[in-house]
């Protein structure tokens, strides 16, 4: 979208739909405050109100009286966007927020895009990219730990970090290009294993950070443990047992569940999504094998899979399908979980390699709980205060290999501005992260994560 976006005024619902206490509209552009004014009947002049006030009234349409409101006004360039921005909060409730959208609607206020009023805050500088990601992790985050990083990243710490890396980057650029200018003299101005050192300790930091990703997207998404295990093992009582409450059917007819639920638990902070699945067997029945096909699916896209097995049949009962998973799935971390322990002897007593308990009757399964919680923790204990996104994982790597190239052709004493080029490729990667350069597509794809009203 080109710079032509701030021409135009833009309104959305900036709250979740449905019935609630209060929503909010949120209007921005040139003409906000005489679309605004136009319907909002007050005592006072918006026209000529202070910038971060707040005034109420009641909202006019249709020949009558939509709501009492109250708008809150922020005065470019002091405001989300930049531009002229007032929010309207009015009761929840899905017909009173129609009206005033129609109303605005009818005044030729356009309906904003998704993400639309963060691309213009992006477009009149108010955030760089790196926050503008940031906002969507905060939003969208499913942990505790997440949310507090986004917020970190939104307050421009991972800026000032990429700031800094580029500043020396383009200190060492001027010192090799300084040299150049007294090549003739055979001057060296620089030591050049201090800045090999240099290159190197930014180029291990931009690889440590790029190797974090998939910690990062476990907390921006949640982490996602499949529940397997052959028929009758007591699966669907032990994902019930999870979230503590009846949702899977359970019976004692092998090959119940035909298709796989999705729950999601919280503990200590952490969003632990839970499969339960199909039973694994040899079957000839058309359903129950799809059901198999989807748990194959299941078992790639998560971060854990708990193989349940029915101790009362024997302890090594599900060593088969264990083995078979980890030949199948090489990356999948598997984990047993010897369950209906309460028709045995054992007393449960869960550590990092045994995990014992009882659907039925709940012992083991606060301990079962605590023990995926470390596992969160361990799967995401590399991230510190950015939540890499792919994007940023991929310039991050860009400019490791870029500085590789640098700090070879400073080993093999090539010419000065032959390794300068490399730099420089680095620094631009640098700020593509943060967005000094940027193009159409990347805009598009990175605003497509975002709800229409933020």
């Amino acid at each position: 979208m080109s710079d032509a976006i701030s021409f135009d005024t833009i309104c959305a619902v900036a709250t979740p739909p449905g019935t609630a206490g209060l929503s909010v509209v949120r209007v921005s552009g040139p003409s906000a405050v005489a679309a605004v004014r136009a319907c909002f009947s007050t005592s006072v002049d918006l026209d000529v109100v202070p910038s971060h006030t707040i005034h109420y009234g009641w909202w006019r349409g249709g020949g009558g009286v939509i709501d009492s409101v109250t708008c809150s006004v922020y005065r470019a360039p002091h405001s989300y966007t930049g531009e002229d921005v007032i929010e309207i909060g009015c009761h929840g409730g899905l017909h009173v927020v129609d009206q005033i959208m129609t109303t605005l609607l009818d005044s030729g206020v356009r309906l904003a895009d998704p993400g639309e009023f963060t691309k213009r805050a992006f477009l009149n500088h108010k955030l760089d990219l790196t926050q503008v990601e940031a906002v969507a992790d905060l939003i969208a985050s499913q942990s505790r730990i997440g949310a507090q990083t986004a917020a970190r990243q939104l307050a421009g710490g991972f800026t000032k970090r990429l700031a800094a890396l580029r500043t020396d980057l383009l200190d060492v650029c001027g010192l090799l290009e300084l040299e150049l200018d007294f090549s003739e003299e055979d001057v060296e101005f620089v030591d050049k294993e201090k800045l090999t050192e240099t290159l190197r300790n930014i180029r291990s930091y931009a690889r440590s950070l790029a190797d974090t990703a998939s910690s990062a997207e476990v907390l921006r998404s949640g982490f996602y443990c499949a529940v397997v295990g052959y028929p009758n093992a007591g699966k669907s009582s032990l994902f019930n047992a999870l979230l503590s409450r009846d949702r899977a059917i359970v019976s004692d007819i092998a090959g119940t569940t035909r298709d796989y639920l999705e729950e999601t638990i919280f503990v200590d902070g952490y969003a632990i999504h839970l499969y339960d699945t199909a039973g694994l067997r040899e079957t000839e029945d058309s359903i129950e094998l799809q059901g198999i096909r989807i748990t194959t699916s299941l078992i790639e896209q998560s971060d854990l899979v708990l193989v349940v097995n029915d101790i009362t049949v024997g302890n090594a009962h599900s060593d088969t399908l264990c083995t078979d998973l980890t030949s199948r799935f090489p990356d999948a971390k598997v984990v047993v979980v010897q369950n209906k322990v309460d028709g045995t002897d054992i007393v449960p007593a869960n550590d990092e390699r045994k995990i014992y308990c009882s659907a039925l009757t709940g012992a083991g399964v606060p301990e079962l709980r605590a023990f995926l919680a470390r596992r969160v923790a361990e799967s995401t204990s590399a991230v510190n205060d950015v939540l890499v996104n792919g994007r940023q994982a991929a310039l991050l790597r860009s400019a490791a290999d870029s500085l590789t190239q640098a700090i070879d052709g400073l080993g093999a004493q090539v010419s000065n501005e032959y390794i300068t080029v490399d730099i420089r490729a680095a620094i631009r990667l640098l700020g593509d992260i943060t967005g000094e350069t940027w193009n159409v597509d990347v805009l598009d794809t990175i605003f497509s994560r975002f709800c229409i009203g933020k």
